[in-house]
């Protein structure tokens, strides 16, 4: 005997019903990405320091869209120049990089804004930034590889650090 036997359209009814109901709570139960907020360079970055005479911080930019944001830098000519590339607008959320040049070779990068607003982008972050980090000290410029895993942090922190390369005149 089949289960949905043409004498018993009740039973047929009953399983159709259920069907439905179970696919419209299924589909009610998927959660939206949210947009991300902008997150302010001085919450999540310290302080930088400058080996040359005392001069005024560097003010990161925050842009609102794109690739817009205009880099901000400190420093002499001579001794350590730290500047802030772009704000870049990523699918996730802002990317923005500050690197700090000395004697012409850049000794530090440090993410000042980045995808963080739910646990999956803090994790993804957690192990892409550390690598790009390095691989951006050790090239010396900004073609650096991508993470696996972490394809639009990769791209903005890329293009965040070309950026500010730019503006130091490198």
């Amino acid at each position: 005997m089949h289960v949905l036997k043409k004498n018993r359209p009740l039973r047929r009814i009953m399983l159709a019903s259920a069907a439905t109901v179970s696919g419209i709570v299924l589909l009610l139960s998927l959660k939206p990405h949210t947009s991300p907020t902008l997150v302010t360079a001085n919450a999540n970055s310290p302080a930088v320091s400058s080996s040359s005479s005392p001069s005024s911080g560097a003010s990161p930019s925050t842009g609102s869209g794109g690739s817009t944001g205009s880099g901000g830098s400190t420093g002499s000519t001579t001794g350590t120049k730290t500047v802030t590339g772009d704000t870049v607008q990523t699918r996730w959320g802002p990317v923005q990089v500050r690197v700090t040049i000395k004697g012409g070779k850049i000794t530090d990068v440090t993410a000042l804004q980045y995808p963080q607003d739910n646990p999956r982008d803090q994790e993804i972050n957690s192990y892409a930034l550390p690598q790009l980090r390095r691989e951006a000290l050790a090239a010396q410029s900004a073609q650096i590889d991508m993470v696996s895993g972490a394809s639009y942090t990769s791209t903005g922190y890329k293009q965040s650090l070309q950026s500010a390369l730019d503006s130091a005149g490198r």
